[in-house]
């Protein structure tokens, strides 16, 4: 009886191990927004980089899960001591998915292209402080500054300044050609987008043979799809109401991370009467952010005051400044001489801006503001809002890491104009102690605050859920993406 046991288990030791082990097993990843295309260098839309950073498109860095830069197709870099040069030495042996090769060429043609005039680069701030690039040798790619960026390198990990190819780029929007260990295989509009391993990879090879980046809008699908297994993870789960379910349930984990991503109602400030600095104020006293962290996100969600994430070093608390309070909110609105004011809030087809919209438009009635609710998709929202600045109101996440620059562009969709702020964020670009960076972010935090530019609502957790067997998820997300390079199946 006793060495039965012992061989039962030993085998069941046996057993355990080998489910501890890799399995070579396709994965399907539920994502809430379809890409408007597959181009990382000639789009806005989160959802681009989140199917395509690292898994197909690489850039000279990366940013890792916990925000540190690291090399990827550049293996190191050099600054001169006045900070006006950066040389970077690209790795060896590296091929795009249909052959062509990489080097310093191809990087200077990426680097030129995104910072053309009039290129389609949703982040051209990222190469504003280059002045010239040059293919000093194959692997050698040396930039000349304007002026010394401490930030270069951490800005060359976004997926805006992955590399692309000469003879590709035209086609990336349809057929992405990438350096990555995963090639793009097919997308099924409306369906899916499906990626394979590049056994040509130049770096280590990745466990999963195949990634499906599936498209569920719809939080009770999302929910069905979970429990039936037809998609085994959710890095951005839609439905915070049924956590309590999946909790409970031991074939999930469930990790709830931050995110860079800044929720905010945007305010068109070119529009009268937005351009109301008591208006703007008005607006943002009417909100009960705690109202809408309850009501739409299910609690989920931490309040901000400022376009800035709690979880930096530099974070200020500024959520008492226009603090809701709707009676202040009517008399500013009186004081402005504003009455019987319509606005219309677009919205986006995510769930926390369509959840958010319905709480905002009542508690913005409550003070004398009729809000229609007009929902878009999201192509439209790119197109009309983002960059054809043609609305009122509209709720979004800003999922961008470290952005708060953005209220310094005088062609942004909210229309900022702040000397001031300005003036910080140029004091930042060329400021290299950590000390003195954080008085600056502080700084521009406060400005945007008092100003009320937008509405700051919360920054989105991120509500990941997947097959416990799936390891080496990302549990934050310090850039929009769904890197599932180092992800892998056990049992």
């Amino acid at each position: 009886m006793v060495r039965i046991l012992l061989t039962l288990l030993l085998a069941f030791a046996g057993l355990t191990a080998a489910h501890a082990e890799p399995v070579d097993r396709p994965l399907v990843i539920g994502m809430g927004l379809e890409p408007p295309h597959l181009d990382p260098t000639a789009g806005a839309a989160a959802a681009i980089d989140e199917v395509l950073y690292a898994n197909v498109f690489e850039g000279l860095t990366r940013i890792t899960e916990d925000g540190s830069v690291v090399p990827a197709l550049a293996t190191d870099w050099d600054v001169t001591e006045d900070g006006l040069t950066v040389v970077f030495h690209l790795r060896e042996g590296v091929t795009f998915h249909d052959g062509k090769p990489f080097d310093a060429s191809v990087a200077k043609f990426t680097l030129d292209r995104a910072r053309a005039e009039g290129a389609e680069n949703a982040q051209p701030q990222l190469f504003a402080a280059i002045e010239n690039v040059e293919a000093t040798d194959p692997t050698t790619l040396t930039l000349t500054l304007k002026q010394p960026d401490g930030d270069l390198a951490y800005s060359l990990g976004w997926g805006d300044a992955v590399m692309v190819h000469p003879d590709s780029a035209e086609e990336n929007k349809q057929t992405p050609i990438g350096t990555g260990p995963f090639r793009f295989d097919r997308w099924r509009r409306g369906d899916r987008i499906v990626l394979t391993r590049n056994d040509d990879y130049w770096g280590e090879a990745v466990k999963l043979p195949r990634v499906e980046f599936a498209f569920v809008s719809d939080p009770t699908v999302a929910l069905a799809s979970l429990l039936a297994g037809d998609i085994q993870a959710y890095p951005n789960f839609p439905a915070p109401e049924s956590l309590p379910v999946l909790e409970a349930d031991p074939r999930f984990t469930v990790a709830i991370g931050t995110t860079e991503g800044e929720t905010i109602m945007a305010i068109n400030s070119a529009r009268a009467p937005f351009d109301n600095i008591n208006v703007r104020r008005a607006i943002a006293r009417a909100i009960d952010r705690k109202a809408i962290i309850d009501g739409a996100m299910y609690g989920t969600a931490t309040p901000i005051g400022s376009h800035f994430p709690p979880h930096d070093k530099a974070y200020v608390d500024l959520t008492a400044v226009n603090a809701y309070d709707p009676e202040s909110a009517r008399a500013l609105l009186k004081e402005a001489g504003v009455e019987n004011l319509s606005a219309t809030l677009t919205l986006p087809p995510t769930q926390y801006a369509r959840r958010s919209g319905e709480i905002i438009a009542a508690q913005l009635r409550e003070v004398g503001i009729d809000v229609s609710l007009e929902p878009v998709e999201w192509a439209d929202w790119l197109s009309r809002v983002f960059r054809g600045k043609d609305y009122d109101f509209s709720i979004v996440a800003h999922t961008e890491p470290a952005d708060i620059g953005i209220y310094a562009r005088p062609d942004y969709y909210f229309h900022v104009e702040d000397k001031r702020f300005n003036e910080v964020i140029a004091e930042l670009a060329v400021e290299s102690d950590p000390d003195k960076r954080v008085t600056l972010l502080q700084e521009a935090q406060r400005l945007i605050a008092d100003d009320a530019v937008n509405v700051f609502l919360f920054q989105l957790a991120k509500i990941g859920v997947w097959d416990k067997r799936v390891q080496g998820m990302w549990t934050s997300s310090p850039i929009q993406a769904n890197d599932v390079t180092g992800v892998s199946w056990s049992e």
